[in-house]
């Protein structure tokens, strides 16, 4: 078979215009969705898998996992499905490229113009080799050898015209490069779902997208109470509320993708319907048709067999979607009504302990307002009142927030190392405050000070104005009070009573006259006896004035510190003798009241000098 120049060129138009192919009669727009819509509903699909990594850090418990188990094996089966309708109906997208108009019927006549040259070449390397045979040295055999290789190298080249342009037709083929497109869209989208991959694809380097560690197992309603506080109440009603907002999310996005399949499911059912219809007509056909005819009609057959069976590989995963879709829904569904019965039960368990707490707390207030009420009846003495009320808010607040840290507490035991470790942290870093808290509460005791009280904190002499929780403050007083008030206000830490360098004078409650000591020289040569019973007379003229409070003041005494010690059971002044190195000194102690103790002081020095002058 050789084919000239001539030939070429005039096989070559024919070439473009295409010839009759021979293949099957398939009708153009068989597909069911589009391309755009296969991938839709793919993202759809996949972005409603990826829904089980909420579910999977939602199952905190055993009940939790059994239903992430089923939903997980639902849908791997769904995602499956889903790739599947779409590879089938990505076959119907190219078989209907395949068959759509003269683009496609030229790609077959390149095809078939292809494998025609192939074989016209095939025949002429065959009559070469066997010429190379014959040859023998012929001149006229190689002069044919010659011309068949001229022959060979012009079938080459048009063989590469062919080829190139076959790449060109199609690549230009809009429809059939959209369906491999498609196809392989599909595949990459497949990769990263291991349930949804095809056979014999490799496995994708990354893991399941529901690879997500479990939360922290949450305390259950009927948990050990007391191990369970409110804190822990609290937060496990939040989770599972939030468990259940959760599970409601992900059932309205399966009744979404579930309503989606049922749209799509309503077009393939009626091409199917149609092509059982096409069928039964052409059954009808064939009845009534000659042999010439039958073969036509066998390849219509063979179109609507193949087009039904792509369909129905369309349709089938659709259905099986929707029936898998609804048992997934009611996994959801029992899920939900599980977590909704443990909510109900976390609720009344919060409630309760609510309510205990609310009750306890009204308690310990009740019995403060009893304990105040109490105070305010019987306490008449103003200083006595304000300690008690003192103590009563400290012991209340006390137990209020002991009970409050013991309701909200987990762990008893947690709680009394965080205690312990709170307490040792406070004591180091105020340890000066709480020992003035601490002298707060000796300094308020039986023989304690009050606001008005004369005290004596080492050379410091004042009268308390004010006592607080840390803290008191002084009105500076001169020397025993003689001079009243320096106009200087002093401010003493309780924590003094703890001082051993420093001391606390003050008066006994109810007792206002302190002693006053006077030490005279008495004249040389005089009658010292007669003298101490002038200087005794003149004291006690000016102390006798005052004498009868000072008796009473000095049994309170007496009745207070139980004491009969020389001195103190006697009110009257004293006068004693005793030698100096340079003459006879008189000392003299008479008592005095302390608001007029620098009066006092001046009549008694009046008295005795008039007294020795006398003598």
């Amino acid at each position: 078979m050789r084919i000239s120049i001539l030939a070429t060129l005039v096989l070559f138009p024919v070439l473009l215009s295409g010839a009759e192919p021979a293949k099957p009669v398939k009708p153009a727009h068989v597909s069911v969705l589009t391309g755009d819509q296969v991938i839709k509903i793919l993202d759809d699909t996949v972005d409603w898998y990826r829904t089980l990594g909420a579910q999977q850090q939602s199952a905190t418990q055993p009940s939790d996992l059994l239903i992430l188990y089923a939903n997980q094996q639902t849908a791997d089966k769904v995602i499956g499905l889903a790739f599947e309708l779409a590879r089938a109906n990505a076959e119907l997208l190219s078989s209907e490229a395949e068959t759509a108009d003269s683009t496609a019927d030229s790609s077959q006549t390149l095809s078939d113009q292809q494998k025609r040259l192939d074989a016209e070449r095939k025949a002429i390397e065959d009559e070469i080799a066997a010429g190379r045979k014959q040859a023998g040295g012929k001149p006229d055999m190689q002069e044919k050898l010659s011309e068949l290789q001229g022959e060979l190298d012009m079938m080459n080249a048009r063989k590469n015209l062919l080829d190139t342009m076959t790449q060109f037709v199609n690549e230009s083929d809009v429809k059939r490069a959209g369906a491999s497109a498609l196809k392989a869209h599909i595949d990459a989208i497949a990769v990263s779902i291991p349930a949804a991959r095809a056979p014999g694809t490799a496995p994708a380097a990354t893991a399941a997208p529901s690879a997500a560690a479990p939360a922290e197992p949450i305390a259950t309603a009927n948990a050990s109470s007391d191990r369970i506080g409110i804190w822990e109440l609290g937060t496990n009603v939040l989770r599972l509320a939030k468990k259940m907002r959760t599970i409601d999310a992900i059932d309205e996005r399966t009744a979404a993708l579930e309503a989606t399949f049922g749209t799509i499911r309503s077009k393939p059912l009626e091409q199917l319907r149609q092509y059982a219809t096409q069928s039964d007509a052409l059954a009808a056909q064939a009845d009534n048709a000659n042999s010439a005819t039958l073969k036509g009609v066998r390849d219509q057959f063979d179109t609507l067999a193949w087009l039904f069976q792509q369909t129905s590989a369309v349709l089938i995963p659709l259905s099986k979607e929707g029936v898998l879709l609804k048992q997934y829904r009611h996994n959801l569904s029992n899920w939900r009504d599980a977590i909704k019965h443990q909510y109900h039960d976390a609720l009344a368990a919060l409630g309760v302990r609510l309510g205990v707490l609310a009750a306890m707390l009204a308690v310990v207030f009740a019995g403060a307002e009893l304990w105040r009420r109490a105070v305010m009846r019987y306490a008449h003495e103003t200083r006595r009142r304000n300690q008690l009320l003192m103590v009563r808010k400290v012991t209340t607040w006390v137990l209020v927030l002991v009970i409050v840290a013991l309701t909200f507490v987990t762990e008893l035991s947690s709680f009394a190392t965080f205690a312990g470790l709170i307490t040792a942290g406070v004591a180091v870093a105020m340890q000066s405050v709480l020992v003035s808290i601490v002298g707060y509460f000796f300094l308020i005791g039986k023989y304690g000070i009050r606001v008005g009280d004369r005290v004596q904190i080492g050379t410091v002499t004042g009268e308390v104005i004010d006592l607080g929780l840390v803290r008191m403050h002084l009105m500076e007083l001169s020397s025993q009070g003689a001079l009243g008030a320096t106009g200087r206000v002093v401010a003493f830490a309780n924590s003094i009573v703890f001082q051993a360098s420093g001391g606390l004078f003050k008066q006994i409650s109810g007792v206002n006259f302190v002693w006053h000591e006077s030490t005279l020289a008495l004249p040389a040569g005089a009658d010292y006896a007669v003298l101490k019973e002038k200087l005794y007379d003149a004291v006690n003229g000016v102390v006798k004035q005052y004498h009868d409070e000072i008796v009473r003041q000095t049994k309170e005494i007496l009745r207070t510190a139980s004491s009969s010690a020389a001195g103190v059971a006697s009110a009257n002044p004293q006068v004693q003798l005793r030698f100096s190195a340079t003459a006879v000194d008189a000392v003299v102690r008479y008592p005095v009241e302390i608001q007029h103790a620098a009066e006092i002081d001046e009549k008694v020095s009046e008295a005795m000098i008039a007294a020795i002058r006398g003598a």
